[in-house]
């Protein structure tokens, strides 16, 4: 990155735990969710997750990019409920939340 530039995009995690019989859990300890986020738009350019199943992973992509950061909650909050079978959906929404706290602190300087 240049010096006195805004980067053109932001990398953030977001952490979370998940029930204790979860195999995400037993595995990793945490349900973690990253996000390439860019910078002049809010836009989500990239999504990586914990899971045990390449298609958790695959599913959960496709509903964070190309989202806005700041617009995705309840959208995402209804769509985890009537769509995602998984027993990490609590993990996920929480992982979000955790992970537009850290953007917003990084956006801010924090």
């Amino acid at each position: 990155m240049r010096k006195n530039s805004q980067p053109a995009t932001y990398f953030v995690i977001g952490e979370s735990r998940t029930n204790a019989d979860n195999a995400i859990t037993r595995i990793y300890g945490s349900f973690y969710l990253a996000l390439e986020v860019d910078s002049a738009t809010d836009e989500i350019v990239a999504f990586n997750c914990t899971h045990t199943l390449e298609l958790t992973e695959s599913y959960l992509r496709r509903l964070f990019v190309g989202e806005n950061i700041f617009e995705l909650e309840d959208w995402l909050e209804n769509t985890l409920k009537q769509c995602y079978g998984g027993s990490s959906r609590r993990a996920v929404l929480t992982s979000y939340r955790d992970a537009v706290k850290r953007y917003r602190a990084m956006r801010s300087g924090d």
